[in-house]
């Protein structure tokens, strides 16, 4: 079964560039028909996807944060990651990972997900 874990900076300034890091066992990042989404969830808020990258490297973003989001991957470490730029205190959530057969995640029992790790931006 495939399994996520995701590493992040726990505190982003204002402006700044928020890296999250996803880590996949269980299971290739290569493999075929998968696609490894990054969603969040604000305080108070629902789950929101903001884009994934797939088995043949075809990202695919949330038109509202796309000017702002690239996701990549790096097969040898079995990881990818989300790089969210010019970031802002609206961007405060809990940032999860997920592999699914499908481009969009919205749900927890969609796929695999990883715990998520909170993220706070404050200067």
């Amino acid at each position: 079964q495939v399994q996520l874990q995701e590493s992040g900076p726990g505190l982003v300034k204002p402006s700044q560039t928020l890296s999250l890091t996803c880590t996949v066992s269980g299971g290739s990042i290569t493999n075929y028909y998968y696609y490894w989404s990054c969603i969040r969830q604000p305080p108070g808020k629902g789950l929101e996807w903001m884009g994934s990258i797939s088995y043949t490297v075809s990202s695919y973003y949330s038109p509202s944060l796309k000017s702002r989001t690239s996701i990549s991957r790096d097969t040898t470490k079995n990881q990818f990651t989300l790089q969210l730029n010019s970031v802002a205190p609206e961007d405060a959530a809990v940032y999860y990972c997920a592999g699914d057969g499908e481009v969009v995640v919205t749900a927890k029992d969609e796929g695999s997900w990883g715990q998520g790790t909170q993220v706070t931006v404050s200067s």
